[in-house]
């Protein structure tokens, strides 16, 4: 059986030219970057389309795998072969996770976007533009503190963090400064991985270079001796930082191994960020489209949740159906079957395990929009297979096995037609809440109506937070949530649909160029390790410099 990278690396592409042209663009509004790979120049006119929006989303993830990824690139591949004009919008990968425990993120099998090495890399050095942009405001901040310092920042009160492309602990407690006053002023500091950057959310909504352009000016970087907030428009930095960012702003066009239209751009991690590629990347997808594949992070409780209250009042455009990805070997799982058992039919275990699926399908059914099952196909049976369409049908949808990773698009033709179908429906979609409510209010409705929690506990610096977030009006904006992937709850081992739990909130971070507060629960990091068993050690590269270990 040939590996992922085996299966990219065979693939005949096409010129990017030519991938560019499926949607309209003439060679002068690309830069390619190579044969396979192009930059889009902004802007670009609407088309002429239907300009519907598909959301795929996941159940949890576990160790027995979901394949979203997989499966958004089969689905836009077979809607294609049926002969609906479909483009991909979805997010780049961190180098970060490439190199840890998850891999890349360029699909799988016979549904990937490529050149997926190039992409899982390095790819068109939007990722890296950002670590540049971080680390470059992060120098600017220190070196106003050494010097006069009018404003008056309190070195004690600076939240603003540096950023790198790569799972690193060591760096998420730091003390910089040292050595005598010519190195600067001493004071603790950290490292964020990029991805969880308030630079990479900004990039990832803002509309425009305007838009950028505003929203790093409002980058709260830390606080006054006075105890005020001191912004990047207020020290003078904000045009230094978009100039790094101004080729990065542009999505990146490449193409799956058979021939659809992707835009890769943005990649924000959904659990500690909002989890969802770039507004300008979907915004132009969806005008040049008839039907657009875009994916959000991780569960349904994360990044799901995040497009539809974080994301959708930017993008300006609301879901017109929503997939949910599962296999048998997670549900399993999320009933408590061991990783060495996951392989072997147990339909008991299954039934049990569906409950996950279950509350995401009715969260998602809850927002008000149409919402079809991905049965991923990973090693079930077809007994476990027709388990999961008769309890998909219980809660009033349909499931649809998926085997894109074997098949490609003829592996998805199926629910193809239905996510078509579902799509010309109109959605009553229902926001979950009210921006103006409270910042306690906010997360209280998503703790109990999408996690099912009972209560939610705020720390004791939550708390005096939310009275001086209050004060300085910003208790107005969406609320995201940083927890475990893992459940529900913010506790990772609580499997399955957890209820009567307690959720808790042990601080918040301001976000205003982002447009969010950040709300930490649990013992959530910013910055993540790597695993006992990295996938950087199954990684090799021959003298001609051919790779292999990528997947």
């Amino acid at each position: 059986m040939l590996t992922d990278i085996e299966i990219a690396t065979q693939a005949e592409l096409k010129p990017i030219e030519e991938i560019a042209g499926k949607l309209g663009l003439k060679n002068e509004q690309i830069e390619p970057y190579g044969h396979y790979k192009a930059k889009i120049n902004l802007p670009v006119a609407s088309r002429d389309k239907k300009h519907k929006l598909i959301l795929v989303t996941a159940i949890n993830p576990t160790p027995g795998g979901e394949g979203k990824t997989t499966v958004m690139i089969g689905l836009a591949d077979a809607m294609n072969k049926l002969g609906h004009q479909t483009t991909i919008a979805m997010r780049e990968p961190s180098m970060g996770p490439v190199f840890g425990m998850k891999g890349g993120a360029c699909g799988g099998g016979y549904a990937q976007v490529a050149p997926m090495e190039d992409i899982n890399l390095h790819f068109n050095g939007d990722i890296h533009a950002l670590s540049s942009a971080v680390n470059t405001l992060a120098a600017l901040i220190d070196n106003y503190v050494m010097r006069e310092n009018p404003l008056g920042l309190d070195p004690r009160r600076i939240i603003w963090k540096r950023a790198i492309d790569v799972n690193d602990r060591a760096l998420r407690k730091v003390v910089t400064g040292l050595g005598g006053p010519i190195h600067g002023v001493p004071r603790e500091a950290g490292f964020d991985i990029t991805a969880a950057s308030e630079l990479m959310a900004i990039l990832c909504l803002a509309t425009d270079l305007a838009d950028l352009k505003k929203r790093i000016s409002q980058i709260v970087v830390g606080y006054s001796y006075d105890k005020e907030p001191i912004t990047v428009g207020q020290l003078g930095f904000t045009d230094s930082i978009a100039i790094i960012l101004q080729e990065a702003l542009k999505p990146n066009l490449v193409q799956t191994l058979e021939g659809t239209p992707a835009l890769v751009h943005g990649g924000p991690f959904a659990n500690i960020a909002h989890g969802c590629n770039s507004v300008i990347a979907t915004k132009l997808a969806v005008s040049l489209s008839d039907y657009t594949v875009t994916e959000a992070g991780f569960g349904a409780d994360l990044g799901a949740e995040k497009f539809l209250d974080i994301k959708r009042p930017v993008l300006g455009k609301t879901p017109d159906a929503v997939v949910v990805v599962a296999t048998a070997r997670a549900l399993k799982y999320n009933a408590g079957v061991p990783v060495k058992d996951l392989d072997e039919e147990n339909i008991d275990a299954l039934v049990k395990g569906c409950s996950n699926l279950a509350r995401h399908v009715k969260n998602m059914q809850s927002y008000g929009l149409p919402v079809v099952v991905a049965i991923n196909h990973f090693a079930s049976t077809a007994k476990e297979n027709e388990t999961i369409k008769a309890e998909a049908k219980k809660w009033g949808v349909e499931a649809f096995l998926t085997d894109e990773w074997a098949k490609g698009s003829d592996g998805e033709l199926e629910i193809a037609e239905k996510v078509v179908q579902l799509a010309e429906e109109k959605a009553d979609f229902k926001p979950l809440y009210d921006v103006n409510d409270s910042i306690k209010t906010k997360i209280e409705t998503i703790a109990k109506q999408i996690y099912g929690a009972k209560d939610v506990i705020f720390s004791d610096k939550a708390e005096k937070q939310l009275t001086l977030f209050a004060k300085n009006g910003w208790d107005k904006l969406p609320v995201c949530i940083a927890k475990t992937q893992y459940s529900f709850s913010d506790d990772p081992k609580k499997l399955g649909a957890p209820t009567d739990f307690d959720f808790h909130i042990r601080e918040f971070i301001p976000k205003l160029g982002a447009g969010f507060i950040v709300c930490l629960s649990g013992t959530i990091m910013t910055m993540p390790g790597l695993p006992k068993t990295p996938a950087a050690m199954r990684m090799k590269i021959t003298y001609d410099g051919e790779v292999s270990g990528l997947s």
